[in-house]
């Protein structure tokens, strides 16, 4: 197996050896066109699975836009409040399945009903951009604060119908939120983003309570990935100079600012002038977010329309940091997260997670041609099926523990149709592309 390390301080015989028995274990013999065609119909069960599911709950014919609160045997629990991310993720997953073709009448309406609500009750007319929470009527606004992670989902989610529909009021109200960001959040001093803002756009003093369990004025590597996904999207459905730009910026935030050079790992809390938080609760390691990363990078510099071969050493470095300390080597999967350089700390396997693993795995096979990649993909894609899937119910199970137990909601403010829906229609596309060597 090839390494690159130029990037990196390593000990070098230490990795050789880890890697060589990462190359033994994984030893996989090339994909047939019997091993893809079969992959492909487990990919395919499974986003059926979940697409059944969320169709069945998420539109809420009462009170507007997506209702999310059901139990982990998908039980509707009541009415709940609505939040920007869940929403703007629920409507990029339906109007995604229509770009995708793999939708139907009732996606499109999904999508044109969770746009209208947006448009109408979270919208801020007054000092753009969008409000963090409407409570469960669907029109009171509960909490007006803005942190840049959910208006990144705006973005995301608008960016994804505007392709699918073409519609000329989601497009304005797409190039308005850029430019409000542009204009009220950016850092032209350091670059990047500042994060928490009030209703009208001035930064959260020191002592407020901020989004996002952090305090005001830290820039969170999780919240930058996800406007780095935001104007990638963006940049496909418009032809925007500035956000390409921008777009550039955050690439290199991305593969640069946020990676701990000596560790070859991301971590996620930084002071303003990206000087990482030097903490002990904050020096871990998210496995789901790195691998994650490198994905996003991936397709940031396609739409960019840079080449991704100057990245590949950190992809590689980034991806056999989460195997070495935090993948079931026995059974598949990641688990959540660890301490610097020590095995998983918290063994969980989160669903999300689980769903960013098998999209890494198998775009680096089809980047690399490295074999160890599609083992890994299929041994997670068997775990997922075996364990995280919930065939009875529908959707994935939020959690399941070191002993096998499954825990936690199946929609909530935060868990909607967006990892798990966008992993399995990402394998599909990938699986019918001819693999890179």
């Amino acid at each position: 197996m090839n390494i690159y390390i130029n990037r990196f301080v390593f000990n070098t015989v230490a990795f050789s050896i880890i890697f060589a028995a990462l190359t033994v274990q994984f030893s996989h013999a090339a994909p047939t066109a019997a091993d893809i065609a079969f992959a492909q119909a487990k990919v395919k069960k499974m986003l059926n699975n979940i697409d059944s599911f969320w169709l069945e709950r998420l539109v809420d014919k009462t009170n507007g836009g997506y209702h999310l609160n059901h139990n982990q045997a998908g039980v509707d629990q009541g009415p709940a409040p609505k939040g920007i991310v869940s929403q703007a993720r629920c409507l990029w997953y339906f109007s995604h399945i229509l770009n995708n073709e793999l939708g139907d009448q009732r996606h499109l309406e999904a999508a044109n009903h969770g746009f209208d609500f947006i448009m109408a009750h979270m919208f801020d007319n007054e000092n753009g951009g969008f409000y963090e929470q409407i409570g469960a009527d669907g029109k009171t606004v509960t909490v007006d604060r803005k942190h840049l992670y959910g208006q990144a989902f705006m973005l995301y989610g608008l960016s994804e119908y505007v392709k699918a529909t073409k519609n000329p009021a989601a497009a304005r109200l797409a190039q308005n939120l850029f430019q409000t960001l542009e204009e009220k959040a950016h850092d032209d001093e350091y670059g990047g983003y500042q994060e928490s803002f009030t209703r009208e756009w001035s930064l959260l003093d020191d002592d407020s309570q901020a989004l996002m369990s952090v305090a005001p004025g830290v820039k969170l590597m999780n919240t930058h990935l996800h406007i780095m996904e935001a104007l990638t999207n963006y940049c496909t459905a418009f032809d925007d100079a500035q956000a390409r730009n921008r777009l550039i910026e955050l690439i290199s935030i991305q593969s640069n600012t946020v990676v701990r050079k000596t560790l070859g790992a991301c971590t996620d809390k930084y002071h303003r002038n990206w000087l990482p938080i030097d903490e002990a609760q904050y020096n871990v390691v998210s496995y789901g977010h790195d691998i994650e990363n490198i994905w996003l990078l991936i397709d940031a510099n396609r739409a960019a329309e840079l080449p991704n071969g100057p990245y590949l050493d950190l992809y590689k470095t980034l991806f056999d940091y989460s195997l070495e300390y935090g993948y079931d080597d026995e059974n598949g999967g990641f688990y959540d997260y660890g301490s610097f350089n020590e095995t998983a700390s918290s063994k969980r396997k989160v669903w999300w997670v689980q769903a960013e693993g098998v999209v890494s795995a198998l775009e680096m096979y089809a980047m690399t041609g490295d074999e160890m990649y599609w083992s890994i993909f299929t041994q997670m894609m068997d775990w997922l099926e075996a364990h995280q899937v919930d065939w009875e119910n529908g959707d994935w199970f939020s959690n399941i523990d070191e002993n096998g137990a499954a825990s936690g909601a199946k929609a909530n403010l935060w868990k909607s149709p967006y990892h798990n829906g966008r992993a399995m229609v990402r394998c599909l596309k990938t699986l019918e592309s001819p693999i890179k060597k």
